[in-house]
C-alpha cells in the first residue's frame, strides 16, 4: 500500500441566499461569476457531500473510502475507534454577503433522537469582516421561552440577542444550543461537528429568487436553545508569532493559531488523530517524510493523516494558519 500523503480536497461549494463573491476575492476560490456562493465545504463526510481528493495518488477518491482502506493510518486509531467510517468534523468557509437566518442547532442527545445525526457545535474565526459587520451569539438578557415567543411572534426577535462588531481575528465559540447568526459583510472560517442539522428561527422575512419565504423551525428550536445569559461570547487567545497557540478545546475538537515566518517543526507522535490545517494567510510549504514536499496557499486546506507524525512547516512568505484535531478527551465519550 502507497505511503499517505497530505491531502487536498475539491472544494463543495453551496450556493446561498445570502452568499456572494467574497471567498473568490478573499480566499481565492474559483467561483462562477453567476453564482451567490454563501459556503465552500472544505472537509466533509455528510451524507451527499462527501470530500473528494484532488491531489496525488488517490486524486479521485472518496473521503470516506480512504478511511475505510486506511483507518486508524488515516484519521488515528482512537479515532477511528470511535467514529468508525465517519469523518467527525465539517470543516467549511462562509461568506455572508448578507445576513444569515438566526438560528440553533441541537445538540448529541436531540440531535440523535429526531435526526439520528450528531448535534453542531461550531467555532468561528473572523477572515475578514467590513466596517461596523456584526454577528448574533447567544441573549442579551435573562430569558425564558414565554417571552421568547412574544419577541419571535412581534418579529423583535433581534431586540432580545446580543450582538457582536467583529473585526479579522475574532473568534466566537457557538455550542449547540446557542442562537446565532452571522452578518453581512463578513468571511470566515468554521469548524463544527459532522452535522448538517439547523432549525431557522428567523429569516428576516426574506424571501427567495421564487417569492417564497423558506421554511421556518419554531416548534423544533424551543427544545434546543439554551435561554441561558452568559459574560462574555466572544473567545479570548493570544496567538504568539513562531508558535502554536492554543485557542479553545472541547470534546470534539482542539483548535491553535499559527501565525509564523520562519521554520516550525511539528511533533504529533503521541496525538493519534489525523491533523487539519486550514490556510488564513500567506503561502507555505509542507515537508514530511524527511524529503517529500506540498505547498498550501492561502483559502486551501489540508489535511495531514495520523500516520504522518513530524512534519516541518516552511513559509514561502509570512503565513496564518489554523491547526485542528481531535483532542485525547473524546475518549471520555466512549464510557458515557
Amino acid at each position: 500500500m502507497s505511503e499517505l500523503y497530505p491531502l487536498k480536497f475539491k472544494p463543495i461549494l453551496k450556493e446561498k441566499i445570502w452568499g456572494g463573491q467574497n471567498l473568490k476575492t478573499t480566499l481565492n476560490k474559483k467561483i462562477p461569476a453567476t453564482k451567490n456562493i454563501g459556503e465552500s465545504w472544505e472537509i466533509s463526510s455528510v451524507e451527499d457531500n462527501i470530500s473528494i481528493v484532488e491531489n496525488g495518488f488517490l486524486k479521485g477518491n472518496e473521503l470516506n473510502e480512504l478511511i475505510e482502506i486506511y483507518m486508524g493510518d488515516l484519521v488515528g486509531d482512537r479515532v477511528f475507534e470511535q467514529f468508525g467510517l465517519e469523518f467527525p468534523l465539517l470543516i467549511k468557509f462562509i461568506d455572508a454577503n448578507d445576513v444569515l437566518s438566526i438560528q440553533v442547532h441541537p445538540d448529541d442527545e436531540l440531535a440523535l433522537q429526531r435526526h439520528n445525526s450528531n448535534g453542531k457545535t461550531e467555532l468561528w474565526y473572523i477572515v475578514s469582516a467590513e466596517k461596523n459587520a456584526e454577528l448574533i451569539s447567544g441573549f442579551n438578557h435573562e430569558m425564558d421561552k414565554d417571552h421568547y415567543l412574544q419577541h419571535l411572534t412581534k418579529n423583535e426577535i433581534s431586540e432580545i440577542l446580543n450582538h457582536e462588531k467583529v473585526k479579522s481575528g475574532d473568534i466566537f465559540f457557538i455550542p449547540a444550543g446557542r442562537v446565532h447568526a452571522i452578518g453581512a459583510g463578513i468571511v470566515l472560517a468554521e469548524i463544527q461537528q459532522s452535522s448538517d442539522v439547523t432549525y431557522r428561527i428567523y429569516d428576516w422575512n426574506r424571501k427567495d429568487d421564487k417569492g417564497n419565504y423558506r421554511e421556518l423551525h419554531t416548534e423544533e428550536a424551543l427544545d434546543a436553545i439554551d435561554f441561558k445569559v452568559y459574560d462574555d461570547y466572544k473567545t479570548k487567545y493570544n496567538s504568539i508569532k513562531n508558535q502554536t497557540s492554543k485557542i479553545l478545546t472541547n470534546k470534539y475538537f482542539e483548535t491553535s493559531i499559527l501565525e509564523f515566518d520562519q521554520d516550525i517543526e511539528k511533533n504529533y507522535i503521541f496525538l493519534d488523530s489525523f491533523v487539519i490545517y486550514m490556510c488564513l494567510e500567506g503561502k507555505f510549504e509542507i515537508e514530511y517524510y524527511e524529503s517529500e514536499k506540498i505547498v498550501v496557499e492561502k483559502g486551501e486546506t489540508v489535511l495531514i493523516p495520523a500516520v504522518i507524525e513530524h512534519l516541518i512547516l516552511k513559509p514561502i512568505v509570512q503565513s496564518k494558519l489554523l491547526e485542528v484535531y481531535i483532542p485525547e478527551l473524546t475518549k471520555e465519550k466512549n464510557n458515557l
